[in-house]
């Protein structure tokens, strides 16, 4: 071919741009350009990670710079299957990685998860994140709240229930978010693994934060630290795990202190309905569960009856079906051969990839997706000589479709205005930035000279 590879890569998340990254280090000729629903990049970092977790946002500074990189684009606020579908994008470029995340809570079915008060800890994330598209109040009107999920989002949906609002204000949430957090009621916060401290899926830095907020006082029953022979060997076979075992014990064994706000971390609980009255959550029922001998749990037909106002279900994210492209709904992904998109009969979907969570589904760190981008950058790069050649391949002839359709997309130095707007935002009140909420006070700042 003798003009650079066309490629679109859907999804301004980490895991588009590592796909960008691995593309632009590949030493082959490329071209790449990102198309991103929202009209500000990086997906995850920006409107899944908690906003007092500012190491984690570090991560922005790295895909800052494959982001000003010498042949990527960016276009923002252009929705794919709203303004752009699949065959229209392959008229204008070789190849198409779909790189779209997961956004959705993972359904849990039992009875009472539809009362007023039983909330998915995603649509909770999108409104403390200042998602535009989410509701800009939240009711944190419950006294005692319980939190389902022994993983990292459980941990970050209770502790910015249990922090108090002025300790949040130092982040960038926007000034809704921090009056909402005013009036929290929440004293109590309670979480819920069914399984035992060994299968817990916190990561031992996540799990310390916890216990470094003036407002909260962990604790943890001494009854829920038991260990079978699975979960000694799982101890045994990882640092990771044996951390978080030992901090959980810690916090066992100790007093319990007078920090304002209680944050319980209960395990063996298996959560089996949601109580309720007149159409809102009054409680909880669990069920004690047991170790069976291999790091797996049964239930032993006790009850307890947990008196909480709300609930936050963390049990997993699933990725959405895009237009047009395979998808398994039980997974919760797009079917794949090393990054290459099958149809129903199992055969590769010419000029179409995944990477990172649509791909494999909501699991490991921010991190873990850069092996999974390689992989499909391996793969798409081996099959170009056997692309079909996109018929426009001209990069401004995008612009004018998009231009044609009205579609008010912004670019990368649209996100640097933006990005400078609020941190302006900001300055008066000693704080980094201020996050815009409303699209179009996004988009507007993003047209400032």
């Amino acid at each position: 071919m003798s003009r650079p590879l066309r490629i679109a890569v859907v999804g301004a998340g980490p895991a588009g741009i590592y796909t960008v990254d691995a593309l632009v280090k590949s030493g082959a000729d490329v071209s790449v350009d990102l198309f991103e629903r929202m009209p500000a990049p990086f997906g995850l970092i920006r409107y899944g990670v908690a906003p007092d977790h500012p190491r984690i946002k570090g991560i922005v500074d790295a895909l800052h710079r494959v982001l000003d990189k010498p042949g990527v684009r960016l276009f923002g606020n252009v929705d794919f299957g709203t303004d752009l579908k699949l065959e229209e994008l392959r008229h204008f470029y070789d190849a198409v990685v779909f790189s779209t995340g997961a956004t959705a809570d993972r359904p849990l079915e039992i009875p009472g998860i539809d009362l007023e008060g039983s909330h998915g800890a995603a649509d909770f994330v999108s409104w403390y994140d200042g998602h535009p598209d989410h509701p800009r109040d939240w009711p944190l009107t419950a006294r005692s709240v319980a939190v389902l999920g022994a993983g990292n989002v459980a941990l970050d949906v209770a502790r910015v229930l249990a922090k108090s609002a002025e300790e949040m204000l130092v982040t960038e949430i926007p000034d809704n978010v921090h009056a909402g957090l005013v009036a929290n009621a929440a004293t109590d916060v309670h979480v819920f693994g069914r399984r035992g401290p060994a299968q817990a899926k916190f990561t031992p830095m996540e799990l310390r934060e916890l216990d470094h907020s003036p407002t909260i006082e962990v604790v943890v029953d001494p009854e829920d630290i038991e260990f079978d022979q699975g979960s000694l060997e799982a101890i045994r076979s990882s640092k990771q795990v044996d951390m978080v075992v030992k901090t959980l014990q810690d916090w066992a064994i100790r007093d319990v202190g007078v920090r304002p706000r209680k944050l319980h971390l209960h395990f063996f609980h298996a959560p089996t309905e949601i109580l309720g009255a007149d159409g809102k959550v009054t409680g909880l029922r669990t069920e004690r569960t047991e170790l069976t001998g291999d790091g797996s749990v049964r239930g032993t037909g006790a009850f307890h009856d947990w008196d909480v106002q709300a609930v936050y279900r963390a049990v997993g994210y699933l990725s959405t079906h895009l237009a047009d492209v395979p998808f398994d709904h039980v997974t919760g992904t797009v079917p794949h051969s090393a990054g290459r998109v099958l149809d129903i009969d199992e055969r590769p979907v010419p000029g179409a990839y995944v990477s990172g969570w649509i791909k494999r589904g909501p699991i490991g760190l921010i991190g873990h997706t850069k092996g999974c981008s390689s992989e499909t950058v391996a793969s798409l790069l081996a099959d170009a000589p056997t692309l079909r050649p996109a018929a426009q391949p001209d990069p401004q002839a995008v612009v004018t479709f998009l231009a044609e359709r009205r579609i008010d997309f912004t670019t990368w130095q649209g996100w640097k205005n933006l990005d400078a707007y609020e941190r302006a935002l900001g300055l008066p009140h000693g704080r980094e930035r201020i996050k815009v909420v409303e699209r179009a006070e996004m988009l507007q700042a993003s047209r400032q000279p």
